[in-house]
């Protein structure tokens, strides 16, 4: 899965560190999702969304696999 956490954050100048106090979780996490490393929970998304003011949607780009 894809997403624009990183360019969102960076359109409005806020550190991982800001935006992870915000969620109530670790700077790593944040981290974690910009790179594609971690799918956040429903829950974590729709905040994360929630923070932007932009659905999910918006922010999460779901791609299925080329071979299936």
């Amino acid at each position: 899965m894809k997403n624009r956490v990183a360019e969102l954050r960076w359109e409005r100048e806020i550190t991982q560190e800001d935006l992870a106090d915000a969620l109530e979780v670790s700077r790593q996490t944040i981290s974690s999702i910009e790179n594609g490393r971690y799918n956040p929970s429903l829950e974590l998304a729709f905040r994360i969304a929630r923070f932007f003011g932009l659905s999910i949607e918006q922010i999460f780009m779901f791609e299925e696999d080329e071979g299936k």
